[in-house]
């Protein structure tokens, strides 16, 4: 059992013992130095003064040769203790208590403890923070972000477990709705509902989606990869792993069962990774391998004419009008497009052009005629030839290759401890080369997010942070850097840019490139964001959805913080749960079924987060080695770590009322988790990190290992450490600190064991890959949780006194006494480690070091060294507190505080005793819910906001030229439009409602039918057709006839020609206007006839058209 003090039947001064005298004699008081008392100083000052303290007691030494089990402290001095005189005939294994409590109290040592006001909880040590680094506080929390500007939380962060088969990777918004693809079809929101309750629990919603706003969900399919707007027939079209696309009506009936798809055809055999459709209506996707193709609008328009018992006709005839154009472009074989996979597909609507990007590659396509304009790379450099093959380099590095860094076994000159420790200095050389090779492989330039602004640039980011702006031609202007991390995605809307970044980032940009605002949107990295009904919405690799206003960050932000703090109560949820932190420097031996109980088992009855850490699971210098080789390619464990896992799993029950939730193994270190499940819904998202501290930072033998989790909507960190061993080592164990606090990164772990695991959706996990973020230029992950719990063997030893009178305190009990030797206790007393961090009044034996095997106190170490006892084995906390006396809030979401805090002195397989630590943490968090309607509440119903956006969303006056427009075969047509505002940028765009045959003689209304994403007719063509107008300031427009030029197609196994009828046409061209923040649109509307016959061009000046 876990006890304070312990029974056993063994006695020092039993005659049997062959170190009787000695020890009888080293248990009496010492005789000091002149002039000397019990040392106050550090261990780092003491060590200073080794050499002089060993000369000066070389005599009482040469007096004592007998005492050659005694050994000296880092002092170099006896200590004589002003303490009352110790009981020599008191056994160090009966049941004596030593000082009572209020007596320890009485000599209470120069430490200042925190008693909780609680009265259950015990006392605490708190290390000196007044010099700390901020990354060492906890992070700011509260109601409201101060820094961040308010946000509509859509769909709030759900846990990775709840999302098996359900992962988002995309997001596309209309003016009413927001569509997402997900890994089992899409689902869609109707914007005028968001701030309506969510479903809750119970409801159609699965796990994770209780909180969310109402949304609906089709039927059933492979994975979306990508999602395309039709706002022209009101279809959302869709790319799939299977290499489908398909189609969904904006305007489906939409209730509690999925909707079904429209139609779909198989267009690649590999996934669907880009869809975007042209100026012309036409559907063009991208897939693997830099496979384009082009899906006419005549052949989708038929499709869709057709009734639903003829989809599998529909579907024929898409699928044969595909145009391949890399084979359209491959000329004897030699093709000048990139192999590349097509990562984004762009239509420039200005130009009618179509971007297709790369990793590294881009072209440039004329929508209209489908023709390759250009091939160029990141830099602007044009390619004749993108798919080179890469150069390899061939050497080989002597410690990779084991033929050249073998010898024979005539060759070895040196011993089996060189060699080791050679084996063990070549992994390190391979974790060294490998870090290197993998920093410098994402440092390369990779295009991974690209955009059309309203100024007709195209704006491009890269994964070192770099934006690059490109004109219309493909040629490359500027490049700017507002962040040192990948960018992921744009979106544009007026006169801003917003910026998504693998840090979680979002930043706002104006059209020139400069910074405006930028703020933390998530807590991981952004992968998508699109503009709707007055919001930006951002889309995390987590899953969760935010909506920002388009006028943020601004002065309404400022007026909904306050208001949204004062309803703080209304959506604020307390949670409880107790912990369990278990440590045990195992020494590379195995634990019984029993040990396991004492130390685990029978203190978790209410308990609902284990947490255990060993050391030395495994050790030796091939494992250590082999270690170093599995960590460089992300392979860990073993299967002694595996033993460990189940034997404990088998003493907590594991299965009926624990679930083990993951671990992380590093060489000999090991922490592992698990949780009740009573409370597994609220717990999730399972990360995992290891920091290496041994021989160069490389090998694990000294180092720690951690895991971060997500309870209750908070998060914790674990780390399991094990810091440099032997006395005199203190500065080198501070340091290992500090760099596993700084250098801990967490990331998705082989050995998470939740079924999440399973079912990540590629796009997250391709991104989580660059998502680590170097120290230091950043927070550590660390530094960003709520609670933060150090466990493991820190090996500080206790200094400035002798083997025996530790032994003689620890009879005695005089734990007061001992924890003045702390090295621990002084160095964080000192600020220079665990700064303000958390430990209990320790009233527990020291816990190291043991004869394996040999019970009660006696058993401390027998041997030749004889070490002196010391509290290595410890457990320490920071939670989100400031301040002691704080309660738990949203502005200190976790509070913490110990219940229990021992050692098992009964088990008997190490040389160290396993350590447990209760604590009792108390959580407030938000219900998401609850929180958005409040949101919604103050913004539709405070009038300052209403006047606020009337104000900043109002709309330029403008005024066209012309309303209409005839033209003959190839000529051109031109109107202005005017900005009749003096001090606000007018934002147009055209875009075509449709197309009518005039007959003659024929006095009927015309019907217009429209084409896809409301694309222009192919004989015509409006330049520019969006752009920016300033103040007062006049757009010229081009309205130009083209010629057909007939693009030979096979449909259904025939020959045939996309053309138009020879009679005369009407495009009804509409102008939508607005202005940078516009919620609403005006717009104007110009009818553009074609005429076949000799009447020449036209331009009616007739009333000129406002809006």
């Amino acid at each position: 059992m876990c006890v304070l003090g312990n029974t056993g039947e063994e006695n020092v001064n039993n005659k049997n013992n062959s170190n009787n005298d000695d020890a009888s004699e080293s248990s009496l008081p010492l005789p000091l130095p002149p002039g000397r008392s019990i040392s106050s100083q550090t261990p780092g000052e003491q060590s200073k003064q080794q050499l002089q303290n060993d000369e000066n007691n070389s005599a009482l030494k040469n007096t004592r040769k007998t005492q050659s089990h005694q050994l000296r402290t880092n002092t170099g001095t006896r200590i004589k203790h002003n303490r009352p005189q110790l009981q020599h005939n008191h056994s160090l294994d009966e049941h004596n208590q030593g000082k009572s409590d209020s007596e320890e109290e009485q000599v209470k040592s120069s430490y200042e403890y925190i008693t909780p006001p609680d009265g259950k909880s015990l006392p605490e040590f708190i290390g000196n923070a007044e010099n700390a680094p901020g990354i060492l506080k906890a992070p700011r929390r509260g109601a409201v972000h101060p820094d961040r500007p308010t946000f509509l939380e859509l769909r709030p962060h759900p846990l990775r477990e709840t999302q098996v088969g359900k992962f988002l990777r995309t997001i596309a918004s209309t003016d009413t709705q927001l569509w997402a693809g997900q890994e089992c079809g899409v689902r869609v929101w109707k914007l005028p509902d968001v701030f309506e309750p969510g479903i809750g629990i119970g409801g159609r919603a699965r796990r994770g989606d209780e909180e969310a706003a109402p949304f609906y969900e089709s039927v059933s399919t492979s994975p979306a990869m990508c999602l395309a707007i039709d706002s022209g027939t009101r279809l959302v079209w869709s790319g799939h792993k299977d290499g489908k696309i398909r189609s969904w009506k904006m305007d489906e009936e939409l209730n509690d069962d999925p909707f079904p798809e429209g139609f779909s055809w198989q267009a690649y055999r590999a996934p669907v990774l880009a869809l975007v459709i042209s100026s012309y209506g036409d559907l063009w996707s991208g897939s693997e391998g830099g496979a384009i193709h082009v899906w006419p609008w005549e052949a989708i328009d038929k499709s869709l004419s057709l009734k639903m018992e003829e989809r599998h006709m529909a579907s024929l005839l898409v699928e044969r009008s595909g145009i391949s154009l890399r084979s359209k472009v491959t000329l004897n074989g030699v093709c000048n497009l990139s192999s590349q996979d097509v990562k984004i597909l762009l239509c420039d609507k200005v130009v009618a052009k179509v971007w297709a990007f790369g990793t590294s590659s881009i072209s440039l396509w004329d929508a209209r005629t489908k023709e390759l304009l250009k091939v160029y790379n990141v830099d602007g450099n044009i390619e004749n030839r993108a798919d080179m093959p890469l150069g390899q380099d061939q050497r080989v590095d002597d410690e990779t290759n084991p033929k050249l860094a073998s010898k024979s076994k005539k060759e070895k000159p040196h011993g089996f401890l060189k060699r080791s420790r050679n084996a063990i200095r070549g992994a390190a050389g391979v974790v060294r080369k490998a870090t290197t090779k993998s920093v410098t492989e994402e440092s390369k330039l990779k295009i991974e997010a690209a955009v059309l602004a309203s100024n007709g640039m195209i704006y491009s980011g890269c994964t070192n942070g770099l934006i690059i702006q490109w004109d219309g031609n493909g040629n490359r202007l500027q490049e700017f850097n507002h962040r040192p991390c990948a960018v992921l995605c744009f979106c544009t809307y007026g006169s801003r840019i917003w910026v998504g970044y693998v840090s979680g980032i979002v930043q706002v940009l104006d059209l020139d490139g400069n910074l405006i605002a930028g703020w933390v949107a998530h807590n991981g990295p952004v992968l998508k964001l699109v503009v709707g009904r007055g919001h930006f919405f951002s889309l995390a690799t987590h899953g969760g959805i935010r909506g920002w206003s388009t006028v943020s960050p601004g002065p309404i932000d400022q007026i909904i913080r306050p208001e949204l703090s004062k309803k703080e109560l209304s959506y604020t949820r307390q949670e409880n749960v107790k912990i369990l932190v278990g440590t045990w420097n195992v020494g590379q031996g195995k634990a019984s079924h029993d040990s396991l109980i004492a130390w685990v088992g029978t203190a978790v009855s209410d308990v609902g987060i284990i947490v255990v850490g060993l050391q030395e699971v495994e050790m030796g210098a091939g494992f250590l080695a082999m270690s170093a080789a599995k960590e460089t390619v992300g392979l860990e464990g073993s299967s002694i770590g595996n033993w460990w896992q189940d034997a404990i799993g088998k003493a907590l029950d594991e299965g009926s009322t624990f679930e083990r939730v993951g671990s992380r193994q590093l060489a000999g270190l090991l922490i592992a988790i698990w949780v009740r499940t009573s409370i597994r819904t609220f717990v999730g998202d399972l990360d995992a990190g290891a920091v290496a501290c041994g021989l160069g930072r490389t090998i694990g033998n000294k180092g720690g290992v951690g895991l971060r989790l997500r309870v209750y909507d908070r998060i914790m960190c674990f780390v399991n450490c094990h810091f440099a061993a032997h006395l005199e080592a203190v500065s080198r164990r501070n340091a290992d600190f500090s760099h596993i606090y700084r250098s801990m990164a967490f990331s998705r772990s082989s050995n998470l064991l939740s079924n999440a695991s399973a079912g990540v959706s590629s796009t997250a996990q391709g991104v989580r890959g660059t998502e680590t973020i170097n120290p230091a230029k950043g927070k550590p992950d660390l530094a960003e949780a709520d609670l933060v719990i150090f466990c493991g063997d820190l090996n500080y030893r206790l200094f400035g006194i002798s083997y025996d009178d530790a032994r003689d305190l620890v009879s005695q009990r005089s734990f007061d006494w001992l924890r003045e030797r702390d090295q621990l206790r002084a160095e964080m007393k000192a600020g220079k480690v665990f700064q303000g961090m958390r430990e209990a009044i320790i009233r527990f034996p020291p816990t190291y070091k043991f004869d394996i095997g040999k019970p009660g106190l006696g058993g401390y170490d027998s041997g030749e060294k004889k070490r002196i006892p010391a509290w290595c084995d410890r457990v320490l906390y920071r939670d989100s507190r400031s301040s002691t006396s704080l309660e738990c809030s949203l502005e200190f979401p976790v509070v913490a505080s110990i219940l229990q805090y021992e050692a098992c002195m009964d088990v008997l397989e190490s040389d160290h005793k396993p350590v447990r630590c209760i604590l009792n943490v108390n959580i407030a968090n938000v219900d998401r819910s609850i929180r958005r309607q409040e949101t919604g509440k103050i913004i539709k119903s405070h009038e300052t906001i209403k006047s606020l956006r009337h104000e900043l969303c109002g709309i330029p006056e403008t005024e066209i030229s012309t309303t209409h427009i005839s033209l003959q075969s190839q000529e051109t047509g031109s109107f202005k439009i005017t900005n009749k505002s003096a001090t606000e940028k007018a934002i147009f765009q055209f875009i075509c409602e449709g197309q009518a045959n005039i007959k003659m003689d024929d006095e009927q209304e015309l019907v217009y039918r429209p084409r896809g994403a409301s694309g222009f007719p192919r004989w015509l063509e409006v330049i520019p057709a969006r752009g920016v107008i300033g103040p007062d300031q006049v757009a010229d427009i081009l309205v130009r006839h083209k010629d057909l030029n007939a693009t030979e197609q096979l449909v259904e196994g025939v020959q045939t020609w996309w053309s138009e009828d020879k009679c005369d046409k009407e495009a009804l061209l509409k102008i939508i206007v607005t202005g940078n923040y516009s919620l609403d649109t005006r717009s104007h509307t110009v009818h553009v006839r074609h005429c076949y016959s000799s009447k020449g061009t036209q331009t009616d000046s007739s009333p000129k058209g406002k809006g």
